[in-house]
């Protein structure tokens, strides 16, 4: 297998490059009987896309999800849906002097050296348009997950460089998120993350910063033990996305400092429910979900694609410098809040569906 199929049960196979006639993915596993349309897979989309506002990339892509089978009579039939986004503002001319040049931070030598061969326009396969066909998929699962559970996937920007949020991430709505263009719920955070990355863009710069995630309406149960656990699939699921570069759950390294009896959750009872007094684990103990919320973070670098001069060398090996212009986000952590959403959907359906075979 060659590492473009995620899932068990609720499988994702991802195709396309940044520069080619289109992206998607083929959905397998899908429950035949689900009521989908592509009104609620654009939903997602829209707000992946580029061009949003002047803090983002201004490629703009309509991002227009067509259905080409799996669909019927506004019903999923149970077999495989495929689901196709074309590319319609590629411009190839913007990376011709970059084919044989290793751009920092990018993942052109690697591919170089594993393949022998790579598509230099956009990235290809490794760009972060890649992740427009994930996000329809995982607006497909959150819809099961909805259906079948109400539960509920919110993520958020946390942080952007050294700006922090505080964000109380139990009463979190969409709605709190997509009211600012930085998609951080905290206003007084947000403001100084925009004059922050503004800043950063007229310096020819780019910055990093953390999503945080909450799931709402787990069941207990969900995760398989050893090499399956829920936790484990998730950090996976987060470090497949372009520029993520690390997840930590519950309290994560800042727990690593406390000692046992400071950390662990002590279980109460509360309307005839067994939960924990404090949610110090994320909502998962020994990789299997307790029906507390899911919490997690991720972080992700700064955007490598910049236009301040960098040194590097060619693919003959000669000592360069290179500028990148082209159209870039100074910060891709907005963007990538639906991404994180769309992974964490995908996760959570593959597990609820193979729980359903855990026992009689």
């Amino acid at each position: 297998m060659a590492g473009n199929t995620f899932g068990q049960i609720f499988r994702v196979t991802s195709f396309g490059e940044s520069h080619g006639p289109a992206v998607g993915v083929i959905v397998d596993g899908c429950p035949a009987q689900l009521p989908l349309t592509t009104d609620e897979i654009q939903l997602d989309l829209d707000r992946r896309k580029p061009g949003q506002n002047a803090l983002s990339s201004t490629r703009k892509e309509s991002d227009e999800v067509r259905i080409l089978s799996g669909v019927y009579q506004g019903k999923t039939t149970g077999t495989p849906i495929a689901l196709l986004i074309e590319n319609c503002d590629a411009r190839s001319q913007d990376y011709e002097q970059l084919a044989n040049i290793y751009r920092p931070g990018h993942a052109d030598f690697s591919y170089d050296r594993k393949y022998g061969h790579r598509d230099p326009r956009g990235g290809g396969r490794s760009s972060a348009r890649i992740t427009a066909g994930h996000v329809a998929a995982g607006a497909i699962a959150k819809k099961i997950l909805r259906v079948k559970n109400r539960i509920e996937i919110v993520a958020y920007v946390s942080s952007v460089s050294d700006i922090r949020a505080n964000i109380d991430s139990d009463t979190l709505s969409l709605a709190d998120v997509e009211s600012s263009p930085i998609r951080c719920p905290d206003p007084v955070a947000a403001e100084k993350m925009r004059a922050r990355i503004r800043k950063i863009k007229a310096d020819q710069d780019s910055l990093g910063g953390t999503i945080g995630c909450t799931i709402r309406n787990v069941p207990a149960g969900l995760g398989e033990p050893v090499f399956d656990k829920l936790e484990a699939d998730l950090a996976k699921a987060m470090l497949l996305i372009n520029a993520a570069s690390g997840f930590e759950i519950g309290l994560g390294f800042s727990g690593s400092a406390l000692r046992g009896s400071q950390y662990n959750d002590p279980f109460v009872v509360e309307d005839n429910q067994v939960r924990t007094q404090t949610n110090h684990c994320g909502g998962i103990q020994g990789g299997i979900s307790n029906a507390m919320p899911i919490q997690f973070r991720v972080a992700f670098k700064p955007t490598p694609s910049i236009a301040r001069q960098q040194e590097t060398v060619t693919r003959g090996g000669e000592k360069t410098s290179i500028s990148i212009q082209g159209r870039h986000d100074p910060c891709i952590v907005p963007r990538a809040v639906p991404i994180v959403e769309a992974m964490a959907a995908l996760v959570l359906c593959d597990h609820l569906l193979r729980q359903q075979t855990a026992s009689l």
